[in-house]
């Protein structure tokens, strides 16, 4: 047998550079995996929903790994288009069916794309179920039996392949948990910005039927997402940010590659990153929604959210980074809501998933029902619970030099660092120093990149600043 690529499944699923790890071999290979795993819990009869995002060859996979599942028995939807992740998590719930496959990298570069794999219950597949995939993944390897297989057509003759629409369903779902009659008359105007992902069209549909006036830019198609990362942080929203501030717009809404994870500039044109936005989330949902329940963020989570928990009387959990340790929260308890840094934020009563679409079109809601921009709220909210600045930085990191940096880290135990004594530590998902005045600094490795990950907050941009100055001191001496 052929010597197999290593596939290991990162913080949402398994991704590859295209036709390097990424490839259609590779992509039987885990699908196989998928359905061996559906048939062991007895439930593999229920079918499987198959999605793709707007990435180079998705849309192929889709059908590879089409033509797998259908060889095994197993009967497959297959999105007639491109759509958002959530929307296809939401079929998978709604039809009832086994689970889900979404053909994306999400917000990596375009050099990448992936496999999401979503359970019965909509949400991201939980650690111990990917755990599973993965060890059936390399006993067939390792066995020499090779996936099944048929071709997309032969599985459409056979009627194991059917297509259908998958944001029909989606859309109603939108319009029954979002308060459109809140949001009609408010007179924002919105700017945004699907960056060429799968979030294109919708948030500007949804917001014109509202009667407001949208601006989208970056909606085309582009598989190369021209050159940037699909990812909404600030960085790569120089283009929204300046049409917000250039053109008076009250908001920037931007999506991911899949249009899973929420970015937004704030009426100054200024970037509103996703601490804030699950902190205004949280606000509005048990002050003007009378909702309740826990709330869950990942270690790298702001403080503000303890602050309002405290408040509210509810328990802030906390979890390692990837929505799928969120996702098993949410199932386990009376949780309300739950997020994470890189923009994946959920609903529990919506679905145990993250949703970019739907948070973007709940913070139009929060606006008009304040009244206000988001930085006129998040104003109010500092003056209840202290001023929280906030910024991560990206180091570039060889595979062959990460374990050095592992070594190094694990051996760091300072007492201080920028000056400011350190109280405890929380190695859950990399090194996280708390300080004596509430900051915190945390150095973790990707869970899908070669990137180690240096994030920090305080009570200002310098403290955040000198932070970040010292986790990369740590890393390159």
């Amino acid at each position: 047998m052929a010597e197999k690529t290593e596939i290991r499944f990162g913080t949402d699923g398994w991704r590859g550079v295209i036709s390097r790890d990424f490839t259609f071999e590779n992509v039987r290979w885990v699908t196989q995996a998928v359905v061996d795993y559906l048939k062991e819990q007895g439930i593999a009869d229920k079918g499987l929903v198959v999605g793709y995002d707007r990435r180079f060859l998705s849309k192929e996979y889709a059908e590879e790994l089409a033509g797998v599942a259908a060889a095994n028995g197993v009967k497959v939807l297959l999105g007639d288009g491109y759509a958002p992740t959530p929307a296809i998590s939401w079929a998978v719930k709604k039809r009832e069916m086994a689970g889900g496959i979404m053909v994306t990298a999400s917000h990596n570069p375009p050099a990448y794309n992936g496999l999401k794999f979503k359970e019965s219950f909509g949400g991201s597949a939980l650690p111990e179920t990917t755990a599973a995939v993965e060890d059936m993944l390399h006993a067939r390897q390792a066995s020499a039996e090779e996936p099944l297989f048929i071709s997309y057509n032969e599985g459409v003759d056979k009627g194991l392949i059917e297509t259908f629409d998958p944001l029909e369903d989606y859309i109603e779902k939108l319009k029954s948990f979002v308060d459109f009659d809140m949001i009609k008359g408010c007179g924002f105007r919105v700017a945004v910005d699907p960056m060429y992902g799968t979030g294109a069209r919708w948030i500007s549909r949804l917001l014109r039927e509202a009667g407001l006036e949208v601006k989208e830019i970056r909606g085309e198609e582009n598989p190369g997402f021209r050159g940037i990362s699909p990812e909404p942080i600030d960085k790569n929203l120089q283009p929204l940010m300046s049409l917000v501030k250039e053109e008076g717009f009250d908001v920037g809404l931007a999506t991911d590659g899949d249009a899973d994870r929420i970015g937004a500039v704030d009426g100054k044109g200024e970037f509103f990153n996703s601490h804030r936005i699950l902190t205004l989330l949280l606000r509005h949902l048990v002050e003007a929604r009378g909702l309740r329940g826990d709330i869950i963020k990942t270690v790298s989570g702001t403080r503000m959210i303890d602050k309002l928990a405290e408040k509210y009387n509810i328990t802030c959990h906390e979890t390692p980074i990837g929505f799928k340790h969120i996702c098993k929260k949410m199932l386990e308890g009376d949780i309300l809501l739950g997020g994470e840094e890189s923009g994946g934020i959920g609903i529990t009563s919506y679905l145990p998933e993250r949703d970019g679409i739907l948070i973007a079109l709940l913070l139009v809601e929060i606006m008009a029902y304040n009244g206000k921009r988001l930085e006129a709220i998040l104003d109010d909210i500092f003056d209840e619970i202290g001023v929280f600045c906030y910024d991560r930085v990206d180091l570039q990191i060889e595979k062959t030099r990460m374990d050095t940096v592992r070594s190094t880290l694990n051996s760091f135990s300072p007492k201080e660092l920028a000056g400011i004594k350190v109280i405890s530590e929380n190695r859950m998902d990399g090194h996280k120093f708390i300080f004596e005045d509430g900051s915190w600094l945390l150095i973790r490795p990707s869970g899908t990149e070669p990137v180690l990950r240096i994030y920090a907050e305080a009570s200002t941009k310098q403290k955040v600043s000198a932070l970040l100055a010292e986790g990369q001191r740590v890393v390159k001496t």
